[in-house]
């Protein structure tokens, strides 16, 4: 178990000055054994190819309801050089973060079905459904072990399968850090990659598993706008978002 213990306020300023530009995003994907390289974030796009949208910055989005939350910034497909990796349902899929500094917060993966090319798709119209989750593991605010912890422990990595019964199709992939070691001031770092999904599955998600980016998350949830040094001693933290859709 990865132990935090909460820091003064003076010493904790000092460490947040001194992680400014030591946040980040997802570097690569491996899915079946083979490793799809991320988009080069701080590059221009012209000549890059990946399966990954392109994304500007290690830098957090604060605003829960942010135009730039559904892929982070900005976002955008990489026309000639965007791809998208082939998938069977089922398999599992590893997102490398760069050396992820935030032991605090939640991981949230989600997929949205492109109806379509997902090439073409604008990720803020799509339909994102949750398929992965985890929280507080274990303990209190204080010295408990966070899901972002857990993922530093694994070499900055998070593993999730796919739902076996998803039916075939072109989909966005979503991943996301909630770092909430500020207090009052949420970071969002989503990241996202295109899939081809094959299989015969026949499921679809809807309802209220279904969500839109922004439109998911509001500064009030409980689970966004948070001061764990008010509560050091808390054990319940609430996951933003909608239930995990497991097909």
């Amino acid at each position: 178990m990865r132990s935090i213990k909460l820091l003064t306020p003076l010493v904790l300023a000092a460490l947040q000055a001194s992680q400014v530009a030591a946040h980040g995003g997802v570097l690569s994907y491996t899915i079946n054994g083979v490793t799809f390289q991320g988009f080069k974030s701080y590059n221009t796009p012209a000549g890059q190819t990946s399966i990954q949208r392109e994304w500007d910055t290690y830098d957090p989005i604060t605003d829960p309801t942010s135009a730039s939350l559904p892929c982070n910034i900005n976002g955008a497909s990489l026309g000639a050089g965007q791809q998208s990796a082939t998938v069977p349902a089922g398999s599992s899929v590893l997102a490398q973060w760069n050396d992820w500094p935030h032991a605090i917060g939640p991981v949230m993966v989600y997929m949205a079905n492109c109806n379509g090319a997902c090439t073409n798709a604008d990720p803020s119209s799509l339909s994102w459904f949750k398929i992965d989750e985890a929280g507080l593991l274990s303990g209190n605010y204080d010295s408990g072990e966070w899901a972002q912890g857990k993922l530093i422990d694994d070499g900055s990595t998070w593993t999730t399968t796919i739902p076996a019964s998803l039916a075939p199709g072109e989909y966005m992939l979503r991943h996301e850090l909630l770092a909430i070691h500020t207090s009052n001031q949420p970071q969002f770092y989503p990241e996202c990659a295109q899939l081809i999904v094959t299989g015969s599955g026949t499921a679809q998600p809807s309802g209220s598993f279904l969500v839109k980016f922004p439109g998911a998350y509001k500064a009030s949830d409980p689970g966004v706008t948070i001061d764990i040094y008010a509560h050091p001693d808390a054990t319940n933290y609430t996951i933003p978002g909608p239930s995990v859709w497991r097909g």
